[in-house]
């Protein structure tokens, strides 16, 4: 066993050296900087005190280091996650109690084991069940819940729901209890922060600022927001006129907690915590592939998922939330220089130093800041664009990505993604149930065979080649024997029937049985059924059936041999299906 395999940190802290410290170091403070005000605003949203989220910056970090292979991603609480996080514990508990924070700790207990079993597993392969439209239509509909869930604090007022139009309802019923001195903080700060993400770092630029500065200077935008919005509301007293701040964060490193084992609250959250770890590692393995895809280097999807889960396990046995890793901290960790996961593990310690010393400093903090930082984060998530290009594109995709959006704004984040996967799987189902096929012909003078209604190709009144660009299976394997059989009774001189098969991969027991039916009633109809083009690993099933043994026709290794052969311009024969290897034309194992 290679133990640089399960703990990758042995891979990189050999060659550690001075000048990667000093990089490392660098993208850990300005993460740090960045990561403060993001953890505050999404243990907010998540419903949980502040401090949470300081917490879930610290120990998961230092585990990711470990055991995770990116050596850029940085792992914290992020926007999606806290949403499914609020929207899964709000139905155990009320937010404020007890036991809101227990089920939140269990739900990252949950998810850490869940994350680390499939990865244990080795079962990174099954988050590909999860479609591109999907997740780009969940992340969109998320972000526009998120986004209107956060405006309470801007307005100051109370409102709630579980999904964009309930949540809407309850805001147009509270606008007049709108708190004035909230909401020009909240509309300041959401005007500060627009500008300084479309033409801070331009203008930068334009007064001679080097690209990197001005690019860390506009991401550290937020802080700013914060630092001039608490001194001012301090200064000033507006916590007396109303407007809400964080108040008082206790000081001190995260505590040790061992989250509840009821089992019926284990029950009821299993559902949300699988979702969770699935979105969370979907998120975050996208992200890291794209930044090491641009140093060349790899991560490893199955160890990842060791490395998250065991970062939720770190974060729920000290009092933190569900995590996972971030793109935009991932992005400006990358920017920064970062060479290493330390630089991770640095920026824990940074945060571990603000959980000591700096929470005093923020219980002046307007939470209309928060949440102002909150919406303009999530609503660069929002992506509108795809649903044209995804429709434009593939309408079944775009139906899954639609469907996603409709109920994830109606019903929640759950039903949401539940019905996307669903409606995913039904229409892969469907497309693959009615596969695509073509009677082909050879292009004149080549070995080329294409369709007969796209080009100009040579055909044979005796010789029908049938190409099916599908595997065979259980939902289609009906649809292919009323292919053939239409395709012979509207072809009353056909002697030959060619299946071509350089697009099946793979043929199961209900397609085998139906391989014989259409061979059975085509003998009787006086034609012979051949094969062509049959892939290795189908072919070595294939010789070990009854089929195989009783199939009326030959086996090709190319269609261009079948073409020349059953017309008669080669000697050359085919093989039997069950043919050994030293037949011309026998198929062999690839």
């Amino acid at each position: 066993m290679n133990p640089k395999r399960y703990l990758p940190i042995l891979q990189w802290l050999p060659g550690y050296g001075r000048a990667t410290l000093s990089n490392d170091l660098l993208a850990a403070v300005i993460v740090t900087i960045m990561l403060i005000p993001q953890s505050l605003a999404y243990a907010m949203l998540a419903g949980l005190p502040p401090e949470v989220g300081l917490y879930a910056s610290i120990a998961p970090l230092v585990v990711y280091a470990v055991f995770g292979t990116s050596r850029t991603l940085a792992v914290g609480p992020v926007a999606v996650v806290s949403l499914m996080t609020a929207a899964a514990v709000g139905q155990i508990a009320p937010q404020g109690s007890s036991e809101y924070l227990g089920a939140a700790l269990v739900l990252a207990l949950m998810s850490g084991l869940i994350l680390t079993l499939m990865g244990i597993a080795r079962l990174g392969f099954l988050a590909n069940f999860l479609s591109h439209p999907v997740i780009s239509g969940f992340i969109t509909a998320s972000g526009l819940i998120i986004a209107a869930s956060q405006f309470k604090h801007v307005l100051g007022v109370e409102a709630s729901g579980h999904n964009l139009l309930e949540l809407l309802a309850s805001l147009s019923g509270s606008l007049g209890a709108v708190n004035g001195t909230t909401l020009v903080i909240g509309l300041a700060v959401l005007a500060f922060l627009h500008v300084a993400r479309r033409w801070l770092k331009p203008g930068l630029s334009k007064l001679g600022v080097p690209e990197r500065p001005a690019d860390m200077l506009t991401k550290a935008a937020p802080i700013l927001a914060v630092a001039v919005t608490t001194l001012v509301t301090w200064g000033l007293g507006l916590d007396a006129r109303g407007v809400a701040v964080v108040g008082e964060v206790p000081a001190g490193l995260p505590p040790l907690a061992l989250p509840s084992l009821e089992l019926a609250l284990w029950r009821e959250l299993f559902m949300a915590a699988l979702l969770i770890s699935v979105i969370g590692f979907v998120e975050s393995v996208s992200v890291g592939q794209t930044l090491a895809a641009k140093r060349r280097q790899r991560i490893d999807p199955d160890q990842e998922l060791v490395g998250l889960g065991t970062s939720n396990i770190a974060a729920s046995l000290t009092g933190g939330m569900p995590v996972t890793g971030g793109f935009a901290r991932s992005v400006v960790n990358f920017d920064a220089g970062a060479e290493t996961p330390a630089a991770g593990a640095f920026t824990a310690v940074g945060i571990a130093v603000a959980a000591l010393l700096l929470t005093p400093l923020i219980a002046y903090l307007p939470i209309a800041t928060l949440a102002a930082t909150i919406i303009v984060a999530v609503l660069s998530l929002v992506d509108f664009k795809a649903i044209r290009h995804t429709w434009n594109y593939s309408r079944s995709d775009a139906l899954a990505m639609l469907a996603t959006i409709g109920v994830t704004l109606g019903h929640g984040v759950e039903s949401g993604i539940l019905a996307g996967v669903g409606l995913s799987l039904a229409l892969h189902l469907y497309n693959t149930s009615r596969p695509h096929s073509a009677v082909v012909g050879r292009v004149p003078g080549t070995e080329h065979f294409r369709n007969v209604k796209r080009h100009h190709v040579e055909t044979d009144p005796h010789l029908a080649i049938l190409r099916v660009d599908e595997s065979l299976y259980f939902a289609n394997s009906r649809y292919l024997e009323d292919l053939v059989m239409s395709l012979a009774a509207r072809e009353p001189g056909l002697e030959h029937i060619v299946l071509a098969c350089q697009a099946v991969n793979r043929i199961d027991a209900s397609a085998l049985e139906s391989l014989e039916a259409i061979n059975t009633r085509l003998r009787d109809a006086g034609v012979k059924l051949h094969l062509a083009e049959v892939k290795g690993p189908v072919m070595d099933r294939l010789k070990h059936t009854d089929f195989c043994h009783d199939m009326t026709g030959m086996v090709f290794l190319s269609t261009f041999d079948a073409w020349r052969y059953l017309r008669g311009e080669t000697q050359y024969p085919g093989t039997s299906c069950g043919g050994g290897e030293s037949a011309p034309l026998a198929i062999r194992a690839e």
